[in-house]
């Protein structure tokens, strides 16, 4: 195409082409549209063939284009009071919508927050949390890594109560502490930052994955407490829930959680605060 153009709203009848208004579309249940016109220029063989059109009309219809009310391209642009009374148009219709097959349409934006990424923004009661929207061709579920009590927790609907998130590790195969708190960063202050959610893992005693798959089985909601759930352990339901539920969009082969748990380890900074570097802030930003 060499150039594109919107032209006046129209209707063709019997190879005819009217002009129209919102109001006749309105009693005829039409779309208030124009056509869409383009020149063109292609090859045929060594030459170049071009086509345009006149006056402001390319050479070639491509399609048709809804027109809103007061636009431009409207009918109604720059018209007075009586030349809109005359249209069948009230002076004080402010436009904006459209008329599709002789109902009046607006568009409404909605606002939707990015699938699979990490999320930083403030809870109620005003700490920094991490959440992902995870979203495949099979499900979709919502992640939250929260800061309570001083604690890093998570939270899912899969499960009756928030969950401390060094028990999630230790349930994903990273028993060992030092791994753990590696894993989230180098730098002392995330020590600092794990150390109350640490501490309370230890209180409960998990040491192993098998000990915190077991724990985490019992904090399965009831309704996921079928059939299933009277056939399988408690560790086994809770292995399917953090592989298949559990941000979900992050593939788990085999039960092998590295990719998870890499994926889960940018978390904890953002939900509890910003490490803080030399000669910076030390509050949260």
């Amino acid at each position: 195409y060499t150039n594109i153009y919107v032209g006046k709203p129209s209707v063709e009848e019997d190879y005819v082409v009217q002009d129209i208004t919102p109001q006749q579309c309105r009693l005829r249940d039409m779309t208030y549209a124009a056509p869409i016109t383009v020149d063109i220029e292609y090859t045929k063989g060594k030459d170049i063939i071009v086509r345009k059109g006149k006056n402001g009309v390319g050479a070639f219809t491509i399609g048709r284009m809804p027109i809103m009310l007061r636009c431009d391209r409207c009918v109604l642009k720059n018209k007075n009071e009586e030349q809109l009374a005359a249209l069948g148009e009230c002076p004080l219709d402010p436009g904006g919508y459209f008329v599709v097959k002789g109902t009046e349409k607006v568009i409404l934006i909605q606002e939707q927050l990015s699938k699979n990424r990490i999320i930083i923004d403030k809870d109620s009661n005003d700490q920094y949390m991490a959440s992902v929207t995870s979203s495949t061709t099979e499900r979709k579920s919502k992640t939250n890594l929260v800061m309570k009590k001083g604690r890093l927790s998570l939270r899912h609907n899969a499960f009756q109560d928030d969950i401390n998130i060094v028990v999630v590790m230790k349930a994903m195969g990273i028993e060992s502490d030092q791994e753990l708190v590696q894993l989230v960063g180098q730098d002392p202050a995330y020590a600092s930052l794990l150390a109350p959610t640490l501490e309370e893992c230890q209180s409960l005693q998990l040491y192993t994955q098998q000990n915190a798959l077991e724990w985490l089985g019992g904090k399965v909601k009831s309704s996921r407490q079928g059939f299933e759930r009277r056939t399988r352990s408690r560790a086994d339901e809770a292995r399917d829930i953090l592989a298949n539920v559990i941000v979900c969009h992050v593939e788990v082969d085999r039960y092998n959680f590295t990719q998870k748990v890499v994926y889960l380890q940018c978390g904890p900074p953002q939900a509890g605060r910003e490490v803080p570097r030399e000669g910076e802030s030390r509050g949260p930003v």
